[in-house]
C-alpha cells in the first residue's frame, strides 16, 4: 500500500471513528477512560501533537471543537452526566 493510500484510509477510519463517537454521546468520557484509557479530550490533545509536528497551529480548544463536533462548554452542557460512585472508583483504580 503506497503511503497517500494509507493515510487516505486512517483518515476515513479517523472520522468515522468521530461519527461513531457523536452518534454515542451516551458513551461518556470516563467510561472511555475505564474502558479503552481515552477519551474525547485524549483524541483532542493527541490532535494538536499531531498538527504541531506537522507545523500547523491549532490549540486545544479548536482541537476539542473538532472532536465534539461543537465547543465543548456546549458539549458539556448537553451531554455530560455526572460520574457515579462506581465510574470514579473504577478510574481511581486502573493502571496508570
Amino acid at each position: 500500500m503506497n503511503k497517500n493510500t494509507q493515510t487516505e484510509i486512517e483518515a476515513a477510519v479517523f472520522r468515522r471513528l468521530l461519527k461513531h463517537l457523536d452518534d454515542n454521546k451516551d458513551v461518556q468520557n470516563i467510561d472511555l477512560m475505564n474502558l479503552a484509557n481515552f477519551c474525547r479530550n485524549c483524541l483532542s490533545k493527541w490532535y494538536v501533537a499531531a498538527a504541531q509536528t506537522s507545523s500547523t497551529e491549532i490549540d486545544y480548544e479548536q482541537a476539542r471543537e473538532i472532536i465534539y463536533g461543537m465547543p465543548f462548554p456546549e458539549w458539556k452542557r448537553k451531554h455530560q452526566k455526572p460520574a457515579t460512585e462506581e465510574q470514579l472508583a473504577l478510574f481511581a483504580d486502573r493502571p496508570q
